[in-house]
């Protein structure tokens, strides 16, 4: 029989620990105001994760990490199941097992951790109901961890809500950014938010070019504003809304796509 309930009386962190606990095998859907998600456990452990019901698609992955366009990704049929495509993309050499492995389990990860700031919505836990055409986490992850780094995240999150509360401000380069950015080691993610930073450019309009979360994109500039490479554009009289319809200005970004080994293989899994 499912289990389901409110989540302003079972909260997130109560629900991961009864499944975990329990050794429960099933999924668990949350639907919440601003989030919804589907999770799937074997054991009381954590196999498969995917919010709004599309990111958690190998193809839109893909399409996240920079291994295919938007357009290559239109391309692949949505009937297409993860397994099947996951094992031509190793067979043609566009990604390894290893890659695949990482690729999946980060994202799983992040899904879940962003679930435990909802305090608002509904749960449903179906007994023994897993994916079947989907990637799933091989070995399972353990919600040890995922619960303790939630928790932690949680608290950390609304540290930097106090301390960046509105997104829709821009920032600039403070004094010579060039002369900084040489000195300082960035991420892969923090380069690709500095080739967006521009007065055009609003902070949640870089997280949404980037397919950044909230929470992702806070800690980022949070990080270069403490170490002194932008600053903040306040908007004298309130905060600034962008115009609709507005997209960001990105400057040019450099990306390695093996769009022609792609395209055959989107070609040959048509013809299947």
């Amino acid at each position: 029989m499912a289990l389901k309930g409110n989540l302003h009386d079972f909260s997130i962190t109560q629900l991961l620990n009864l499944i975990h606990l329990a050794r429960k095998t099933g999924t668990l859907a949350i639907d919440g105001r601003n989030n919804a998600a589907r999770v799937a456990f074997k054991g009381g452990k954590l196999v498969h994760a995917t919010s709004g019901g599309a990111d958690g698609r190998l193809v839109n992955l893909l399409i996240k990490v920079g291994k295919i366009t938007p357009e290559q990704g239109k391309q692949i049929p949505a009937n297409k199941s993860d397994r099947d495509l996951s094992e031509m993309l190793v067979k043609a050499g566009l990604l390894t097992k290893q890659d695949l492995d990482i690729m999946v389990r980060a994202n799983v990860r992040e899904v879940v951790e962003r679930l435990f700031a909802l305090t608002d919505g509904v749960f449903r836990f179906e007994p023994n109901v897993l994916p079947d055409d989907q990637l799933i986490v091989d070995p399972p992850l353990s919600l040890d961890n995922i619960i303790m780094e939630g928790t932690r995240r949680l608290k950390e999150s609304e540290k930097l809500q106090d301390e960046l509360p509105n997104l829709d401000i821009t920032l600039h380069f403070t004094d010579r950014p060039d002369t900084r950015l040489r000195n300082v080691n960035l991420s892969v993610e923090e380069w690709r938010v500095v080739s967006y930073i521009n007065p055009k450019n609003t902070i949640r309009q870089i997280a949404q070019a980037n397919n950044m979360s909230e929470f992702q994109i806070r800690k980022i500039v949070y990080g270069m504003l403490q170490a002194g490479l932008v600053e903040l554009i306040r908007p004298a009289g309130g905060a600034l809304t962008p115009p609709p319809g507005a997209r960001p200005v990105p400057a040019p970004i450099s990306t390695e796509v093996k769009r022609s080994v792609v395209n055959r293989l989107i070609d040959r899994i048509k013809r299947i």
